[in-house]
Parts: structure tokens; C-alpha cells; sequence
């Protein structure tokens, strides 16, 4: 030691693989933004230095829709960042069973490793590799694009309801979601069977609803399915 203090960087949660961000929503926005950056940048920027995270880097968050008290809403650009909004309720009995004897013994369950990073790349790589039809992304472009209020061709409850619909990511990500299931279901492409029942969960939050779809109890999933009654999917 010389007597001189140092600012020395140490390296956070941020820099992992897999990051959970458990109530995203009370963070407050500072803590937002940075996050927004590791999302989007995939890097984390410190007194002007960057620094990349390693591959593979994704993020879950959890949201509880319930108690809004001291919470931040997430602004459209970093919840557009997310692939899905998936919507998790009560767990089956049996589940429930296995969680609370699991967490309540005293000999806790030992966690072995599947796969590395290295294999998750793979995984990456195996499914932009499967194949989709022309129309099929044009069909996953169309349901997207008709969500988007004030263009030529949206639908009435579009231009009623929604304040501003989704962007191009919602098409590229429920393609590539798409792709996944069909390897997860043994299937040599993805068909309109998987964008159709990928659509919610990628269009869920990415749909901004006016004062009127408030008043009215209109919600982005009744949004959503009249999308897919409105839009047609290819034939053939």
C-alpha cells in the first residue's frame, strides 16, 4: 500500500450467462437503462469504458401484475427488448407438492449441469438454421404490421383500441421462436401452426392501448385474437 486510494472495477451480477431480474419493475430507471444497454449492446458500459458481456447472455424478468405500489413502469423500448411475455399462474397441486417438500427439507436437491455456454451457441445456431417459407414470414410480418394503428390497411379495432403497435422485432422474434418449437415438436420447419401459437406471448407486450381499450376493458389478448381471425395465413 502506498497510501493512495484506487478505484478499482469489479464485475457485478451483469456479467453472467443467465440474468434474472426478479421484479423488473421496481428498479428504478437508472438501473432501467443500464439494463437496456446489456440488452440491446450486449455490453456494459463505465466511465466511458465498455465492457462486452460474454455469449451466451440473456435476460428473464418477472413482473408482479398485482401490487403497482413504488413500482417504475418499463418504457416501450426496453420491454420491446424482451422476446415473450409469458403469463404464469398457480402451479398444478402436484407442482406445488414438489416445490414446498423440496424447499422445506434440509438435504436440498443437488444441481447437476446439462449443457455449456458453448452448447447453447449451438443451440442458437441450429435453429436460425431451420427452414421457414416466404409466405410464412410475410404472414408473422402481417399480423405484426396490423397491430400498428393509422396505416393503410389497419383494421377498425386497431385504429380504436390501440395507441402503437408492435415494430419489426415482434415479427423477427416469433419467427425465430417459431423455428425453436418446430425442433422442440420433431419438425423439419416452422409452419403457421408455430407463429399462430407463438403470437401472444410475443405481441402481449409490445401492444399499447388507448384510453378507449382502457375504458371498455379491452385487452391486448382480445387484441390479438381478432388479429388472427383478421389477418389471413397462407394457403397451401
Amino acid at each position: 500500500a502506498d497510501g493512495h486510494r484506487r478505484m478499482q472495477f469489479v464485475k457485478g451480477p451483469i456479467f453472467g450467462n443467465v440474468i434474472l431480474a426478479d421484479e423488473i419493475n421496481r428498479t428504478p430507471p437508472k438501473t432501467q437503462s443500464a439494463l437496456l444497454e446489456a440488452m440491446q449492446e450486449h455490453q456494459v458500459t463505465i466511465a466511458g469504458t465498455r465492457y462486452p458481456l460474454e455469449e451466451p447472455f440473456f435476460v428473464l424478468a418477472t413482473q408482479n401484475p398485482i401490487e403497482m405500489e413504488g413500482t417504475y413502469p418499463l418504457p416501450e423500448a426496453q420491454l420491446d427488448r424482451f422476446m415473450f411475455n409469458v403469463l404464469i399462474d398457480y402451479l398444478p397441486e402436484n407442482d406445488e407438492v414438489a416445490v414446498v417438500t423440496q424447499t422445506t427439507s434440509r438435504k436440498p436437491e443437488p444441481i447437476q449441469s446439462l449443457f455449456t455456454g458453448d452448447d447453447v451457441r449451438r443451440f442458437h445456431d441450429v435453429v436460425q438454421r431451420v427452414p421457414i417459407a416466404d409466405e410464412v414470414v410475410r404472414y408473422a410480418v402481417r399480423l405484426a404490421a396490423a397491430s400498428r394503428p393509422g396505416r393503410s390497411g389497419s383494421p377498425d379495432f386497431v385504429n380504436a383500441y390501440v395507441a402503437w403497435g408492435a415494430g419489426t422485432r415482434a415479427a423477427q422474434h416469433v419467427v425465430l421462436g417459431a423455428k425453436a418449437r418446430a425442433l422442440l415438436r420433431g419438425k423439419s420447419f416452422a409452419g403457421v401452426d408455430d407463429i399462430r401459437a407463438l403470437i401472444h406471448p410475443t405481441l402481449r407486450h409490445r401492444i399499447l392501448l388507448g384510453y378507449r381499450a382502457e375504458a371498455e376493458g379491452v385487452s391486448p389478448e382480445q387484441i390479438i385474437d381478432r388479429l388472427l381471425e383478421s389477418v389471413p395465413p397462407p394457403v397451401g
